[in-house]
């Protein structure tokens, strides 16, 4: 899929709260290029100030995709964005656009730039284990999945009931272990340029910090409330995400917002360190300091860099 005259693909990842998006900005103006989202909870229509997403002024006109796209009561999946996503490098690429992808959703960004293929579904099967789910709770799941495939046991939460049904449902329709579905060997699709950025980790954390409280100053609360009016409590993947879940359970219990806040910092700063744990086992990204005076001329440089060896 490796064209030398296509204009690059380019790849913004890191953990959250970095600057990947005006890095991604940058790099999509100075290179002719558009912006293609790689957040999974960006691709939530409504979900705005809670996943920081760049207002339409914020976008500086860069076309940007695979925004909006799906409504809250909607599971993401991760074939369904690989297929969108792939349309959409390919059609800017045979336009003569650079895509510039932009996320910190690890699998996300692995979907689109390397071969991998995911298992189907199975709606009978789906809709016992789920009906399970319900009737037994998450860690009676969690039980089994570690007894039938513990590395998968190990990579999903307890408490994650969704992921503990789809390891369950690969096992069963595929018998192999869920874990096998992301080969440990990397097969690039394309001959992208990863970017990842990062940030010590106490002024992270202090921006982490400062954008939360950022969030519910700019009505984080209020934005949740109508979206549960819209279905947010259905949504399996979204009301899951960072800062609607705490909004959530609050809501739900005492009010306390302040507390809300201080869980949503904590969770994101969890969140993080398992960013950080998936994105540095690539080999491929090419890391740079966010603090560093020059970033997106260093960013440049690399893809320009990258570019003429390719040539």
């Amino acid at each position: 899929m490796s064209d030398p005259a296509a204009p690059p693909l380019v790849a913004v990842v890191g953990p959250t709260a970095t600057g990947k998006s005006d890095l991604g900005l940058h790099l999509a103006a100075r290179l002719g290029g558009e912006v293609v989202n790689a957040d999974a909870m960006q691709l939530y229509r409504g979900m705005d100030i809670g996943t920081a997403k760049l207002t339409v002024a914020q976008r500086h006109g860069i076309p940007h995709h695979l925004l909006d796209v799906l409504d809250i009561t909607e599971t993401a999946s991760v074939a369904a964005y690989q297929r969108a996503t792939r349309a959409v490098v390919e059609r800017l690429r045979a336009a003569g656009r650079a895509p510039v992808l932009v996320g910190g959703s690890g699998l996300y960004v692995q979907a689109v730039l390397d071969e991998l293929e995911f298992p189907g579904t199975d709606p009978a099967l789906r809709a016992e284990l789920e009906a399970e789910l319900a009737a037994r709770g998450p860690a009676a799941l969690h039980a089994r999945l570690a007894a039938l495939d513990p590395d998968a046991a190990a990579a999903v939460l307890p408490s994650n009931g969704r992921r503990i049904v789809r390891a369950l449902e690969i096992i069963a329709l595929t018998g192999r272990p869920f874990r096998a579905r992301l080969p440990a060997r990397r097969t690039p699709r394309y001959d992208a340029v990863q970017i990842g950025v990062d940030r010590p980790s106490g002024p992270l954390d202090e921006r982490i910090a400062l954008r939360v409280d950022r969030m519910f100053a700019a009505g984080l609360v209020e934005e949740t409330t109508r979206l549960v009016e819209r279905g947010l409590r259905e949504g399996r993947t979204a009301s899951r995400a960072l800062g609607y879940q705490q909004v959530l359970a609050h809501l739900d219990t005492d009010g306390d917002m302040a507390a809300a806040a201080a869980e949503t910092t904590q969770a994101t700063r969890r969140f993080v360190r398992r960013q950080r744990s998936w994105f540095r086992r690539d080999r491929r990204i090419h890391w740079l300091d966010a603090e560093e005076p020059d970033l997106p001329g260093r960013a440049l440089s690399l893809v320009r860099g990258a570019a003429a060896v390719r040539s």
